[in-house]
């Protein structure tokens, strides 16, 4: 880095000297970022017009501890990855893809940009990961998402050109977590064998995007033949790509042409500087590089064939989830797209949902209920999804109150209220089913998830 960034280089050394920063992205999917600040217990400082929900926040605050974050009112996210799914800007109603998600922070971001409309499929080959990735989008509350846990060619053997907007955030040597993280067991091999697995998907990644679609490309490290070099090489071999120019906001710098590899022959290498750099002696964040890639055409897209074929319950298990949608909730939801996976965990599947036969998927949409002989559980997914104004019966705790802190470790709390399925919520939003039986709340809270 030295030798590349000449006079810069002290200033970018110097940077590492300072704290690693901590960004909190708000869910807007549940509240505005200005009610979130009306609440905050947290000293927050905006990282930005890239992302008006989009805050620095200090990490002795341990804001992942908060009962907000377990109610996913808000995601932490370091400020450059904010960038990465408010530069791909996808827009209500489209199909993503978010090929290696996991744990989930451009996944969460992505379905917000959306405004839970359209469909992210959201995978990671990982299937250690790709549940952490299920994990964090279920506190999120997104409904429209299918996540898998199936390789780049299974994916675009399945689906082919299906999806309006693609992101590959490629597996890198991660140079730009050095300051989180230390330097693990970087080498310069390691550069080269990622670019080179780089470059593989970003091939794959082409068959799964539609004429006119944009794909973004990014990684969070400063190595040129990972940044600029993997981006040139493909455009040199996809000529029906081109870059993009990325909107700049204050701190967001230019790809460098004059580090392309000399064994890269591209006959506009200008058109690198398009491409989008963070800095850490410029940006107030970690470090990651961008690049938007548009395949041409018409914008004509190719809808899948086959919708979903996963089973619709059975007339039983139909009774079984009326009996308790009558009894817990005060919105109906569609029973028509109502399915069963492994024979007895019902979700709702998003509007003409794929069919994903032969893929290994965890998640398909939202899920409602684990079906059981004579009656169901409800999903805790579910309870993340409601607030308040959507059930019959809640027990609402301030995010400070004891009772709250006692039930998210596991123990039951009292309850003056009738018996049966209740909404637990902190400041009305949804956290937790609990079933009160005599005056007391059954704690239903997940075992993994209590403190």
């Amino acid at each position: 880095m030295r030798h590349l960034l000449g006079a810069d280089y002290a200033a970018f050394a110097a940077s590492y000297e300072q704290a690693a920063h901590i960004g909190l992205r708000v869910n807007t999917l549940k509240m505005s970022a200005a009610d979130f600040i009306s609440k905050s217990p947290f000293t927050l400082t905006p990282v930005g017009e890239y992302e008006p929900a989009g805050f620095r926040v200090a990490d002795e605050t341990q804001p992942g501890r908060h009962p907000y974050h377990a109610a996913g009112l808000y995601y932490l996210q370091e400020p450059s990855a904010m960038a990465v799914a408010a530069l791909l800007d996808p827009q209500p109603g489209e199909w993503v893809l978010d090929l290696a998600a996991a744990p989930g922070g451009k996944s969460t971001h992505l379905i917000t940009r959306m405004k839970d409309q359209g469909l992210l499929v959201t995978n990671d080959v990982d299937r250690s990961r790709a549940r952490d990735l299920a994990e964090n989008l279920e506190r999120w509350g997104a409904r429209n998402t299918l996540i898998t846990s199936s390789t780049p060619q299974q994916l675009a053997a399945h689906f082919g050109p299906l999806f309006d907007r693609v992101l590959v955030d490629a597996p890198c040597s991660g140079e730009g977590m050095f300051r989180k993280q230390g330097g693990f067991d970087w080498s310069e091999n390691m550069v080269l064998a990622c670019a080179r697995r780089q470059t593989a998907i970003l091939h794959t990644a082409v068959s799964l995007l539609r004429s006119g679609g944009i794909l973004a490309y990014a990684t969070c490290t400063f190595s040129p033949e990972e940044d600029e070099g993997v981006i040139g090489r493909f455009l040199a071999e996809h000529p029906d790509f081109s870059l993009i120019t990325s909107p700049r906001f204050a701190g967001f710098a230019p790809g460098q042409p004059g580090w392309l590899p000399d064994d890269v022959q591209l006959p506009d290498t200008e058109q690198l500087a398009q491409a989008t750099r963070f800095w850490p002696h410029r940006f107030a964040g970690e470090g990651h590089f961008v690049a938007l890639l548009q395949k041409s055409g018409d914008n004509r897209l190719v809808q899948s064939g086959k919708l979903n074929q996963s089973p619709h319950p059975t007339r039983a298990e139909q009774q079984l989830w009326q009996a308790f949608a009558r009894d817990a909730l005060q919105v109906e939801l569609d029973e028509e797209r109502m399915v069963v996976s492994n024979g007895r965990y019902l979700h709702l599947l998003p509007p003409n949902a794929p069919d994903t036969t032969g893929l290994y998927v965890l998640r398909h949409g939202l899920p409602l209920a684990e079906l059981r002989k004579n009656h169901l559980k409800p999903a805790h997914t579910l309870a993340l999804a409601l607030t308040a104004d959507d059930v019959a019966h809640t027990a609402n705790f301030a995010p400070d109150d004891p009772l709250l802190h006692a039930y998210l470790q596991g123990h039951p709390v009292p309850h003056n209220g009738p018996n049966g399925w209740l909404l637990i919520t902190v400041d009305g939003f949804g956290l937790s089913w609990g079933k009160c039986v005599n005056g007391q709340i059954k704690n239903h809270y997940p075992r993994g998830l209590r403190r």
